[in-house]
């Protein structure tokens, strides 16, 4: 008798040790990320840091045709033709969504064929993205440097942005990020010397309304979408300047404070 109760409470014992030892609990999930416009230096960027990060089941990259990507964990989605409103949905498995709209650089090839939308595609595009299952949408919208209205570093600045925001996504992140102004090459001495006295001007821009690298626009997309709350939130230029300007935490730290004001 003594023998099979002896028995029996080792089996209850082994058991009760097995359930408590990490590896007995489920690790969660890891989402999985789609982008849209993983072109330009910044796209370029943005997929070397978030692919590389580990943090992701599985990267797609929207494209027009086929191609190899070269980065492990990376893999190739076809955008369909037409209006994005039209496209059929697909099985993604993405639950993270970036799209950014930097055209790509034609004298690489493997941007050529990748899928870039416009701003005009935005809404469409993220209609599409919502019916596909994505639940978190960051969005990079570019403006000229030194013209973005003060009431719409914060605030929505059109009814597509209204209307993305209206799509049902549990998390909506728009980057207010600056972009140069493309260079212009003037012919002539009258037109060179007026584009030379308007460059002038670009020394009246304040320095947190100034573009800053795409590493560390790159750097802040994947440092905030782990700390990014539900609701829809608008990252401001100057959030950007300072968490480029941080050294060792206090990027982060900056982050963190100014999520906590949106959450007051």
């Amino acid at each position: 008798m003594s023998y099979f109760s002896s028995q029996a409470d080792g089996t209850v014992s082994s058991a009760l040790q097995a359930a408590l030892r990490p590896g007995a609990v489920a690790a969660p999930a890891k989402p999985g990320l789609i982008v849209a416009g993983a072109t330009g230096a910044l796209g370029s960027e943005v997929l070397r840091r978030l692919a590389g990060s580990g943090r992701f089941s599985r990267t797609q990259v929207l494209a027009r045709e086929p191609i190899t990507t070269g980065l492990l964990q990376v893999g190739i989605t076809l955008a369909a033709q037409g209006a994005c409103d039209s496209w059929p949905v697909q099985a993604l498995r993405a639950q993270i969504g970036v799209v950014m709209f930097e055209p790509p650089r034609l004298y690489h090839d493997r941007e050529r064929a990748l899928w870039t939308p416009g701003p005009e595609q935005l809404l469409g595009l993220a209609r599409w993205l919502g019916r596909c299952g994505v639940q978190t949408l960051v969005v990079v919208m570019p403006h000229a440097e030194g013209r973005l209205p003060e009431a719409l570093k914060r605030g929505l600045a059109n009814l597509d942005e209204q209307a993305v925001s209206s799509v049902g996504f549990e998390r909506l992140l728009l980057v207010r990020s600056a972009r140069k102004k493309a260079a212009a090459k003037p012919s002539g001495f009258l037109t060179r010397t007026a584009a030379w006295m308007l460059s002038t001007l670009s020394y009246m821009i304040p320095a947190t309304e100034r573009p800053i690298r795409p590493a560390k626009l790159a750097e802040f997309v994947d440092a905030i979408l782990p700390m990014l709350p539900a609701g829809t939130h608008v990252a401001p230029p100057e959030l950007l300047w300072q968490f480029a300007q941080g050294q060792g935490n206090e990027p982060r730290a900056a982050l963190q404070a100014w999520l906590n004001t949106r959450l007051d």
